[in-house]
């Protein structure tokens, strides 16, 4: 295998900058991944930067690894890193069934678990995660437990050595009686009839709260039991009215809802048998309703062998697992995003050696020279922000975009914005002017995703403003949504057949417009703001941005006696 020379220049580089290291990452990663670079050489340098650049950068240059084929050294690397940076690269890693087996041991039960998501794992790595189940799944105080190796496969499993949520609650229930209390309090560093008793208390509280219609919540997900008869009994994620008494065995008698399973579930529950992408429809106007994909796996009693029923997840359905045509225009998404792999590369080492001219690490280099550099890098990092609003596009496109969903105060994230916008604002002579008298707000949804939305719209407003034009920002709370009004400046205008806003005259020539057009970036918020569950209203004087609200509501304490 012939390897190029990109290896020696990335190391070469000054790594004692933040911007020196995080480049040198992003370099080392892309290369390495790519199998460009023996990835023995570049994993030391890896280690000694992984201090030095952020959880935010490292989890960036995970997910442009989730479509490439990694090799296993760095497969490992990343595993060992935070589950949230080690999710996608194990989602799409494709090892052999030896680099598997030996790389499972040195995962934690979070990273293990984004295994067992896997379909598309042999027989072989499917086995040898399986011996780790008893010890991922085990609910233990104990540290040094709960890290304990999982036991041999023929080795009898205790009754109590794995207890579901759902049965959990259950027993809660029960412990309420005074008939039902134990006799004595379970042992350990935190009793768990505490525990239980708060999450019974949690859904107790949920219930009794107003359901919020598909278009203001939307799930994507919930965990479901079912009894041997196949009937759900315990469902977290979702609102449990729709589904609890539906059956997975088409002849019996369905909730009389119109919700259904279809044949492949049907099938597996009559053979006791685990079952994949199965369709479930459920008839409700609450957040469980609509079109989903179910997994599940039966269960055995530990000491009898009798089933007792299926455990499983829902989701879903992706935009080709539905019938309905998808017309599409232009490059397909998964080839676009390719094309941006391949960009970031090339504009990352035109940074690198940019920087390497202005500190004058290679000698001493004229001012006029390390003027031209200093600009060829800020503009190498103008384009790789435009690249990575070419892969998040590509990903709304595909519906391939990785959301978590959290709390984002609002007031510091505008902080943050409107100071990294501070030398644009300047250059063009504008003011952004926020609301510093706005309530604390709280938006719910992923933060990355929320930071770069507000902060894409607020750039491209700004950049759009003239001298001495003040650009307010307010926002507010209506119901269930948090509501962000911007000011829209006079340079905008309507352009289009789309409603959007593009700078009139010379937008490609204004100091600080958006690489990829106003009429992009606004579209791109606009799409954003769709993933989010809000959306981007446009008028003529103002700009109007709305996204979900995190919920408010404490949870209450419940004291044991």
């Amino acid at each position: 295998m012939r390897f190029d020379d990109s290896l020696d220049t990335v190391l070469a580089a000054d790594i004692d900058t933040p911007l020196g290291a995080e480049v040198a990452w992003r370099q080392l990663v892309d290369l390495a991944g790519r199998r460009r670079v023996p990835v023995a050489a570049a994993l030391p340098r890896l280690d000694m930067l992984r201090g030095k650049v952020s959880a935010q950068i490292r989890a960036s240059s995970a997910r442009t690894l989730e479509h490439a084929t990694p090799p296993a050294e760095l497969v490992r690397f990343f595993a060992a890193d935070e589950a949230d940076i080690a999710a996608p690269v194990l989602r799409g890693a494709r090892l052999s069934d030896d680099e598997w087996v030996a790389l499972l041991p040195a995962l934690t039960p979070r990273t293990r678990a984004v295994l067992r998501h896997r379909r598309d794992l042999s027989d072989t790595v499917t086995r040898a995660l399986d011996g780790f189940g008893r010890a991922d799944f085990v609910l233990g105080g104990d540290a040094a437990q709960a890290a304990a190796p999982a036991p041999p496969p023929n080795a009898p499993l205790a009754p109590d050595s794995f207890v579901s949520l759902g049965e959990a609650a259950r027993r809660s229930l029960s412990a309420a009686e005074p008939e039902a209390a134990p006799a004595t309090k379970p042992s350990g560093p935190f009793q768990i009839a505490d525990l239980v008793a708060r999450i019974a208390a949690y859904q107790q509280k949920r219930e009794h709260e107003p359901v919020a219609s598909p278009s203001s919540s939307v799930r994507h997900g919930f965990h479901f039991e079912t009894d041997a008869a196949g009937v759900v009994r315990w469902v977290e994620g979702v609102n449990r009215g729709p589904l609890i008494g539906l059956s997975l065995d088409l002849a019996s008698s369905q909730t009389g809802s119109g919700s259904r399973v279809d044949g492949v579930a049907a099938g597996a529950f009559r053979r006791r048998a685990a079952f994949a992408s199965a369709r479930l429809i459920v008839e409700s106007d609450s957040d469980a309703g609509g079109d989903w994909r179910i997994d599940g796996f039966p269960m055995f009693d530990p000491d009898s062998g009798r089933f007792i029923g299926y455990r499983g997840t829902a989701r879903r359905p992706r935009s080709d697992e539905q019938a309905a045509p998808v017309e599409r225009t232009g490059m397909p998404p998964d080839a676009l995003r390719q094309l941006v792999h391949e960009l970031r590369t090339p504009t990352n080492a035109i940074a690198g050696f940019a920087e390497m001219i202005e500190t004058q690490l290679l000698g001493p280099v004229a001012s006029p020279y390390r003027a031209r550099a200093a600009t060829i890098r800020d503009q190498a990092r103008e384009l790789l922000a435009a690249i990575d609003d070419l892969d998040l596009a590509a990903r709304i496109e595909s519906k391939a975009l990785d959301l978590r969903v959290g709390r984002v105060a609002l007031a510091p994230l505008l902080d943050r914005v409107a100071a990294d916008l501070a030398p644009l604002a300047e250059l063009r002579g504008t003011r952004v002017a926020l609301d510093r008298d706005a309530p604390t707000l709280e938006i719910a949804g992923d933060e990355r995703a929320i930071e770069r939305l507000i902060g894409r719209l607020l750039a491209a407003l700004v950049a759009a403003g003239g001298r001495d034009e003040a650009i307010g920002v307010t926002a507010s709370r209506d119901r269930s949504e948090i509501v962000c009004v911007f000011d829209r400046p006079a340079a905008l205008v309507v352009r289009g057949d789309d409603g959007l806003l593009a700078i009139d005259d010379g937008e490609a020539h204004g100091d600080g417009a958006p690489l990829l057009g106003t009429g992009f970036a606004l579209r791109l918020v606009r799409n954003l703001a769709g993933e989010l569950g809000g959306n981007l209203t446009i008028d003529e004087r103002r700009l109007t941005l709305r996204l979900p609200a995190a919920e408010t509501a404490t949870m209450e304490q419940v004291s044991i006696n």
